[in-house]
Parts: C-alpha cells; structure tokens; sequence
C-alpha cells in the first residue's frame, strides 16, 4: 500500500517526492532521474491539490457564502 502523499509538508524541498519512498534530497535511493522530484506544492502553490483529478482522498473545504453574508462590514465609526 503507498503511503498517505501530504498536502502541506513543512519542508517540501527536503524531500524527494518521486516515489514513496520519500528518499533525503541528498540521498536519492530509487534512481529516479538524477535529481529530485518537486512536490506539488512547490510547482502549483498550496492550492494545487484543488485543479485536476490528483487520484487522491481529500475533501478541500467549501467557502461558506452565508457566513460571509452575515459578517457585518468593518465601518468606522464617526
């Protein structure tokens, strides 16, 4: 079974993610290429799992328009 792939790592550029093997950058050990597979996040942003069919279990929260119609705008007072 592959291991569960992160959305949001910390360090993505530590990290080999061409593989689930998750090799150091400087310690590739599945001779993918000579060097080391980007993760998404690095390419596409921190939203890259919500664009395309990643094959992958999430449910990206939904914006919540009423909450955002209830919200009273900031006014300043006079």
């Amino acid at each position: 079974m592959a291991k569960k792939f992160p959305l949001h790592p910390r360090h993505p550029e530590r990290i080999c993610w061409g593989c689930d093997k998750y090799c150091p950058a400087d310690s590739l050990a599945c001779g993918n290429g000579s060097g080391r597979t980007q993760h998404p996040a690095e390419l596409l942003g921190e939203d890259w799992y919500t664009y395309g069919d990643w094959g992958l279990d999430v449910e990206a929260p939904e914006p919540d328009a009423g909450a955002q119609a209830s919200k009273p705008s900031p006014v300043a007072k006079k």
